[in-house]
């Protein structure tokens, strides 16, 4: 619960230097106390309390949109072009006059910023960080507690948290990469195996992407690498590391985010199956898939694929998908990728333990892939 004197400033909505002018008076042993019970926290520690505590990033707009911490809400301390300019001070003229820039940007803005942390606060407590665990973080958490809100600091701040999570995401001893040819429902199976109880990583899911050429009609705008990423280990953090972990055969570009380099390295290092899935169903599932999305969408798609195809095969899919025939234009489409799978399988010649498939029901597949893979490791 909040201090009732705080709380009860903050519910009469003073006016800010009535804030300030309160918060600097107020006892000095008060402020002493409540420096020293801030506790600040490593990344591992910080990201078991987020389970069931609320995220403070205190960073710019635009830091936080570049890439934040899942599920973190924003208070920014300063806005983007206030920060641009207590940094130019700073480089210009040093920390004691970026200082006192800084306190006249944000000395205004105090009593908003505590009413929104009450807000989100519902158990009275707060994680907090900004981009390296510095005076940003520490002013703001500083500010939550004067209105009776526990604060836990980032030691590091967001940067320890990217750090911490690229020497994490490639530990998985037991994944298992899923490949096959484009068609073959590799999703779905992993949905499916979820649904069986399994972990998984749905890399298309994370980046909203499918991962070819047609692989963004249709989704939601692709998120930031760093963002796509924070996801992914979001994720991540919560597997049983002693279980099997699944994840789908991906280029480490998916649309226009990059997997994080540990995490394609494990990929690469890691047991691989490859599914057998006839070809009638695969054709029918692009047809499926892609046979309803806008017209003039994908036939932008078709036309941005003349250097891989050349001109007269691409104009040839082009007249089928004219004519509304999708299984032709599923059939041609899959003679270009089948032959850039089997280029990119001779490439990195992992050794691959095939299973074939009956058909294109993910349900029965998934089940078929347990099966068949229960002494994989």
């Amino acid at each position: 619960m909040c201090n009732q004197r705080y709380c009860y400033l903050v519910n009469k909505k003073v006016n800010a230097f009535e804030f300030v002018v309160y918060l600097w008076t107020d006892k000095i042993y008060n402020a002493l106390y409540i420096r020293l019970h801030m506790q600040i926290l490593i990344a591992e520690e910080f990201m078991t309390l987020k389970k069931s505590l609320p995220v403070v990033d205190v960073r710019s707009p635009g830091e936080f949109a570049e890439g934040h911490i899942s599920g973190a809400i924003n208070i920014p301390i300063f806005e983007d072009d206030e920060r641009a300019i207590v940094g130019t001070i700073y480089k210009k003229r040093g920390r004691l006059p970026a200082i006192e820039k800084g306190l006249g940007i944000v000395g205004p803005k105090m009593a908003q910023f505590a009413r929104k942390a009450v807000e989100i606060a519902s158990s009275g407590q707060l994680l907090v960080h900004c981009w390296r665990g510095g005076m940003r973080s520490e002013s703001m958490a500083w500010l939550f507690e004067r209105v009776g809100i526990e604060c836990f600091i980032l030691q590091g701040g967001y940067k320890s948290y990217r750090n911490y999570m690229l020497e994490r995401i490639g530990d998985i001893p037991y994944l298992v990469v899923i490949e096959g040819h484009t068609g073959s429902g590799k999703t779905e199976i992993l949905h499916k195996l979820k649904a069986f109880g399994e972990q998984i990583i749905d890399l298309e899911g994370l980046a909203s992407h499918k991962g070819s050429a047609f692989g963004g009609i249709g989704q939601s705008p692709q998120p930031t690498t760093q963002q796509f990423q924070n996801d992914l280990f979001d994720g991540f953090f919560d597997f049983d590391l002693a279980k099997k972990v699944w994840i789908e055969g991906e280029s480490q570009t998916v649309g226009r985010v990059f997997l994080p380099d540990p995490l394609w390295n494990r990929m690469n290092e890691s047991k691989c199956i490859e599914i057998q899935v006839p070809r009638i169903e695969r054709i029918n599932r692009l047809v499926n898939e892609y046979g309803t999305l806008p017209e003039e969408l994908m036939q932008n798609a078709i036309l941005n694929l003349v250097k891989r195809l050349g001109s007269q095969l691409m104009n040839d899919i082009l007249q089928s998908y004219r004519e509304k025939d999708l299984v032709c234009v599923a059939e041609k489409l899959l003679e270009y990728y089948d032959q850039s799978y089997q280029y990119s399988r001779d490439k990195f010649k992992r050794k691959l333990t095939e299973i074939v498939l009956p058909n294109g029901n993910a349900s029965t597949n998934a089940a078929i892939i347990l099966d068949k893979t229960k002494q994989l490791f």
